[in-house]
């Protein structure tokens, strides 16, 4: 097993957002994992997998958790690592990861989408492993987190996700559905890029959230397949009703996520908590992967003389 010992995440409350959604909310801090993003649950049995089958190499196309976490795994397992990245739409802090653990990054003149497919390509003509969200063993890890979220909550009404690639929103309802509990799966995309919320593929979809900057998702019948079956919903916020939630998180509960996570947080602030008494906001990465967007975000830093006056007056003013 090729393992960062990943998973069992931090479940946290949310006491002023609660009051602001009107129900009991809690937040699966998932930037907790080792390289800060729930990818790595499914990443250690995917690359464990590719080690057991002997693959070469290891490789992905992704909007940056995805190769931050592949290339981390693969360093783990002794395997060449190769990440595929829309070029010039990559987070700073994930692309950071995946060059320091050594994978081969390749800026692709083209979308998420786009990278994807010529990926499977790639490997039907190579002895190399794909480790994005198709992969069946990617499924198998992610869908741990439901487990310690039951482990916890003993019962959940709702769950709400940051929708892209639409693997995890399935994963969770696997989870669910094995540990014979059935809550609501609410995923929210940003309206820039919302296949599922169209009912069609975006060709050039746009977001402030690079994570789920996503115009076809991979996961889309078993996405829909489990909203339906939960009886859930997937609906679209606006980008800045995403900045918005990014915003009160950090400066109103503490925790810092990336701005996709936030999309979960926004959904639930924008339509309500549909019935539920209890509701699980899903944060799946953390806030440094992307600290462009936190500095853009943010307060301005103040500059202050070195005497005690002027820091009295910069600080208490």
């Amino acid at each position: 097993m090729v393992t960062l010992h990943e998973g069992s995440t931090p479940l946290v409350p949310a006491p002023r957002l609660s009051e602001r959604a009107g129900a009991e909310v809690w937040l699966k801090l998932e930037g907790a994992n080792p390289t800060g993003s729930f990818k790595d649950r499914g990443m250690t049995c995917a690359v464990s997998a590719a080690l057991r089958e002997g693959a070469q190499a290891v490789v992905c196309a992704s909007t940056g958790n995805t190769a931050a976490s592949a290339a981390a795994y693969a360093a783990r397992a002794g395997l060449r690592g190769a990440v595929i990245v829309p070029e010039g739409k990559i987070a700073t802090g994930k692309l950071a990861q995946a060059l320091m653990h050594g994978a081969r990054v390749v800026a692709l003149r083209g979308n998420f989408d786009q990278a994807l497919a010529l990926v499977r390509e790639l490997v039907d003509r190579h002895p190399i492993a794909l480790v994005n969200s198709i992969n069946d063993f990617r499924l198998e890890g992610q869908k741990t987190a439901a487990f310690e979220v039951l482990d916890e909550l003993d019962e959940v009404d709702a769950v709400c996700l940051p929708v892209g690639n639409a693997g995890n929103v399935t994963a969770y309802w696997k989870g669910f559905v094995e540990a014979d509990a059935a809550p609501r799966m609410l995923g929210f995309q940003a309206e820039g890029a919302a296949p599922l919320v169209r009912g069609e593929p975006v060709a050039e979809p746009e977001t402030v959230a690079s994570a789920i900057r996503i115009g076809n998702p991979a996961r889309w019948e078993e996405a829909m397949a489990a909203i339906v079956g939960s009886g859930g919903a997937i609906e679209a916020v606006s980008d800045a009703e995403i900045v918005d939630a990014y915003r009160l998180l950090a400066a109103g509960e503490g925790v810092f996520c990336e701005p996709a996570s936030a999309a979960a947080v926004a959904g639930l602030l924008r339509y309500g908590p549909r019935g539920a008494r209890r509701l699980v906001c899903v944060l799946t990465g953390h806030g440094l992967k992307d600290p462009q967007a936190a500095l853009e975000s943010a307060g301005a830093v103040m500059p202050c003389e070195a005497s005690l006056g002027a820091l009295e007056e910069a600080v208490l003013a």
